[in-house]
């Protein structure tokens, strides 16, 4: 691992986007998820878990799985990055190419959809900005259908019932490992 990707590490523990080293059923929301959660009207369980679903990957060598800030998913695939710098690079590089349909940073949200609400390449891959549109999305969602659980199945798919049932459950799979915690 280089400088960098620890400074990196170090930076995302310290503003609270990951937890202290706790395994799956020791499992919390981490208090940057718990900010944004309240100051946008949601559930801090369920915008964390949103996010797992989104982009969480092994960090080291542990096992311990957290959603990264710095993933790209372009033709469904996904790409995690060391850096935000090299993250923001690549997806400079494919929107230069002419790719709009881009899944950006923890909540993944949609460049051709909520590139507005995204701002700059830069921006989006802001960690709490990320999680600031990704969460008024879902709230968006909420606004509409009244009920939170198919809010998150709106989040991924609004208008197709059939993939947004088949992403509620995978959300509430992380969900319900959170909530049934020790």
């Amino acid at each position: 691992m280089n400088a960098l990707t620890i400074h990196i590490a170090r930076l995302i523990v310290s503003i609270g986007i990951f937890l202290s080293s706790s395994s799956w059923s020791e499992e919390q929301v981490p208090e940057g998820y718990r900010i944004i959660a309240t100051e946008r009207g949601v559930p801090s369980t369920m915008l964390y878990a949103v996010a797992m679903t989104e982009s969480a990957t092994q960090i080291n060598d542990s096992n311990l799985y957290r959603p990264w800030p710095w993933t790209l998913n372009v033709a469904g695939k996904g790409y995690f990055f060391d850096s935000r710098i090299e993250a923001w690079q690549a997806l400079k590089s494919w929107i230069r190419q002419g790719r709009r349909s881009i899944d950006i940073g923890l909540m993944q949200v949609n460049w051709r959809y909520h590139g507005k609400k995204l701002g700059t390449p830069w921006q989006a891959l802001d960690p709490y900005h990320n999680l600031r549109v990704g969460a008024d999305i879902l709230n968006n969602c909420y606004q509409t259908r009244k009920d939170w659980w198919a809010s998150v199945g709106c989040y991924h798919s609004p208008a197709n019932k059939q993939r947004a049932e088949r992403y509620r459950q995978r959300v509430a799979k992380h969900w319900r490992r959170m909530t049934h915690a020790g």
